[in-house]
């Protein structure tokens, strides 16, 4: 028996031009828990997630579960908006955020000093902590994280990964990575695998 807020993927196919990507997939997100989804590259992760989220629509199944709740999402690419500063784009999908407790996040994950800067002249690994930071920050029921730590070195992935654990406590959350070390620091509470 599963809880009222529990996510329920039920038989979901897809395919692209005649390829199969999904077939059949049933699972349970459980409601405050972390799962994570594991499977090689072209395994169809990206694709769930973007059914999960309403970007893409499946062939066949439903999922039930989501109906008003507030979604956020780490995708793989950063997808910031390059000629404003690492705060603006935190605040984008929560205005109502503080400046200080923006400044605050960034220096739990190592971004202290680039704030006024457009993030066009940030590296990769600065890029991806804001974008990171900006899905944490969001007001959010699920959150979907698409081989969110990519590009980060041991040591920052490591900060990172505490942080983000921190943050998402007692949220529903679905991580899609290749690391199953990433899936245990995270805290996983079951892997699927496709």
């Amino acid at each position: 028996m599963t809880g009222a807020m529990d996510i329920e993927i039920m038989q979901i196919s897809k395919a692209f031009e005649g390829k199969k990507v999904l077939e059949g997939f049933s699972a349970v997100l459980p409601q405050g828990k972390t799962t994570c989804v594991m499977a090689p590259s072209g395994g169809g992760k990206t694709t769930l997630m973007r059914i999960l989220m309403g970007l893409e629509r499946p062939d066949a199944g439903q999922v039930t579960g989501l109906e008003g709740r507030r979604l956020s999402a780490v995708f793989q690419e950063d997808r910031l908006i390059e000629s404003l500063t690492p705060v603006s784009n935190i605040r984008l999908p929560t205005p109502s955020l503080r400046r200080e407790e923006v400044l605050a996040a960034m220096e739990s994950v190592g971004l202290r000093g680039c704030e006024d800067q457009p993030v066009r002249e940030l590296s990769g690994g600065m890029c991806r902590r804001v974008a990171i930071l900006r899905a944490l920050m969001a007001e959010y029921d699920v959150l979907f994280l698409d081989e969110p730590f990519k590009g980060l070195d041991a040591a920052t992935k490591t900060s990172v990964i505490q942080d983000a654990k921190r943050r998402c406590q007692g949220r529903t959350v679905l991580l899609i990575t290749h690391d199953r070390s990433e899936a245990d620091a995270m805290g996983a509470e079951r892997i699927l695998s496709l």
